[in-house]
C-alpha cells in the first residue's frame, strides 16, 4: 500500500476514534468531576426544556464493556482490553505490543470481540475475532482494503464495517459473513462508525454527503437512505438502543458532548454535563446506560477514560483509572 495513504488512514482512524489533541487543553482542572456530578443535563437547542427519553431504571449496570486501551504513551502501539460494567475485571485481550488495535465490539451472545488491526504482512487493517473463554484470535479478512469499525449483527450472521480503499481515498459503508466471505457493499456514499438497528434490518452511520457530518440511515439492502440528526459539529461513533433512541457526540476539539435523540432526529437534548469533552457513546444492552469515552478527571492529552452513566444523563460512574487514555467502549452483553 502506498505508505502516504496508510499514513493518513492510521491518523484518520485515531482522530476519528478518540480525537486526542495534540496539546494539553485551556482551563485544565482536575476536579472536574466532583463539581459536574450535580450538574443539570443541558438542552441541544436554546430555551427547549431538557426531555428524558425513557423512565429511568433503579437497575445496575451488567455486562461487559470493550475497549480500546493505550498501554503505552505511544499511541502506535494500542490494545484491545475489556472491563464489567460494574468496573471490575479490567483486562487486556490483545497482546502483540508493536500492533495497532482499534473498533472492539462485543457480540450479541457476550462470547467474543471484533476489532480491527493492523497486518504487517499485508500492509491493511484487517478484522479479526477474539473468543473471550478461550482466546483463540481468527483473522476474518484477508486484503479487500483497510477496513475498522466492525460490528456484529443482533442475529450473529453478518459484520458491519467501513471499508477504506486507496481509491477512491474515503471509506463506505460494507458488509461481510461472519466469517469473512462475501463481502458487499451497502452504500457508495462516503461514510464511518456504522451500527446496526436493534432489528438487525437497517445500519445508521455517519456521513458528510451533503456538507456537514450527519447520521443517516439505511436499510440493509441499500435503500431508504435517510438524515436522521441535525448538530452542528457531529463526530462519527454512535449507537442505537431497544428503545429506539439515538446517542451520539457533537462538538469542537476538546467541547465535545453526548445527545440523544429519537430515530426520526426529535427530541435531540445534550445528556452529559458540560465540560469533560464526552464522546464515542454506546448504549448497554437494555438501552437504561451509555458508556462513554470522557476527560472528566484528567483533562489533559492522555486523561481519557471510561465512564458510564444512565440514560437520562444522571448517576455519572468512572470505570477505569489508568495512566494513559481507554477510549471507544462498546457494551455488550
Amino acid at each position: 500500500m502506498n505508505k502516504r495513504i496508510l499514513v493518513f488512514i492510521s491518523l484518520l482512524i485515531f482522530i476519528l476514534a478518540c480525537n486526542v489533541p495534540s496539546s494539553t487543553p485551556n482551563n485544565s482542572n482536575p476536579n472536574l468531576l466532583a463539581t459536574l456530578q450535580a450538574s443539570t443535563p443541558l438542552s441541544a437547542a436554546s430555551g427547549e426544556a431538557p426531555i428524558s427519553p425513557v423512565t429511568p431504571s433503579s437497575t445496575e449496570p451488567t455486562g461487559k464493556i470493550a475497549l480500546t486501551c493505550q498501554l503505552y504513551k505511544d499511541t502506535s502501539r494500542e490494545q484491545i482490553c475489556i472491563v464489567n460494567a460494574d468496573g471490575s475485571g479490567y483486562r487486556r485481550l490483545t497482546l502483540n505490543d508493536n500492533v495497532r488495535h482499534y473498533y472492539p465490539s462485543v457480540a450479541p451472545d457476550g462470547n467474543s470481540v471484533v476489532y480491527s488491526a493492523y497486518n504487517e504482512q499485508n500492509k491493511h487493517f484487517e478484522i479479526y475475532e477474539l473468543n473471550l473463554s478461550t482466546s483463540e484470535n481468527r483473522q476474518l479478512t484477508f486484503s479487500i482494503g483497510d477496513l475498522n469499525a466492525p460490528e456484529i449483527s443482533p442475529d450473529g450472521l453478518t459484520i458491519v464495517l467501513a471499508r477504506f480503499f486507496s481509491s477512491p481515498d474515503r471509506p463506505t459503508t460494507w458488509l461481510i459473513n461472519r466469517d469473512g466471505s462475501n463481502p458487499r457493499e451497502v452504500s457508495k456514499d462516503s461514510a464511518i462508525d456504522p451500527t446496526w438497528s436493534p432489528d438487525g434490518k437497517q445500519i445508521m452511520f455517519a456521513s458528510a454527503m451533503n456538507g456537514l457530518t450527519q447520521l443517516f440511515i439505511i436499510n440493509v439492502d441499500g435503500t431508504g437512505l435517510r438524515q436522521v440528526s441535525n448538530l452542528p459539529a457531529l463526530r462519527g461513533r454512535s449507537d442505537w438502543s431497544p428503545q429506539g433512541l439515538i446517542v451520539t457526540y457533537s462538538g469542537k476539539s476538546w467541547e465535545r458532548e453526548l445527545f440523544v435523540m429519537n430515530i426520526d432526529g426529535s427530541n435531540q437534548h445534550q445528556i452529559t454535563p458540560s465540560g469533560g469533552n464526552s464522546q464515542g457513546p454506546s448504549f448497554s444492552p437494555d438501552g437504561q446506560w451509555v458508556a462513554f469515552t470522557s476527560y472528566f478527571d484528567r483533562y489533559e492529552v492522555h486523561g481519557c477514560e471510561i465512564y458510564i452513566m444512565r440514560v437520562d444523563g444522571t448517576d455519572l460512574r468512572r470505570l477505569t483509572n489508568n495512566e494513559y487514555c481507554d477510549y471507544q467502549p462498546r457494551w455488550g452483553p
